[in-house]
């Protein structure tokens, strides 16, 4: 006979942030998740949409990644 515990069902939410870095892609991604984490609970995972680098004087300035934050729902 199978163990028939009752699974909770996830309900998730993204957002979408634009995090940078003077240094590289993936401080600008740590940079967005832990700004996130300041206020959104429950970060499940970490999606990369775009990546782009600002230019001065010829020569990239900062890094800048558009991220979409996946977190679940706090359950009532």
């Amino acid at each position: 006979m199978k163990n028939t515990q009752a699974m909770s069902a996830h309900i998730y939410k993204k957002i979408e942030i634009v995090g940078s870095s003077e240094t590289s892609i993936e401080e600008a991604v740590k940079n967005a998740v832990a700004k996130a984490a300041e206020s959104v609970r429950n970060i499940r995972w970490v999606e990369i949409v775009e990546t782009r680098c600002h230019v001065e004087d010829q020569k990239v300035a900062y890094w800048q990644v558009t991220v979409k934050i996946g977190f679940t729902l706090d359950e009532n």
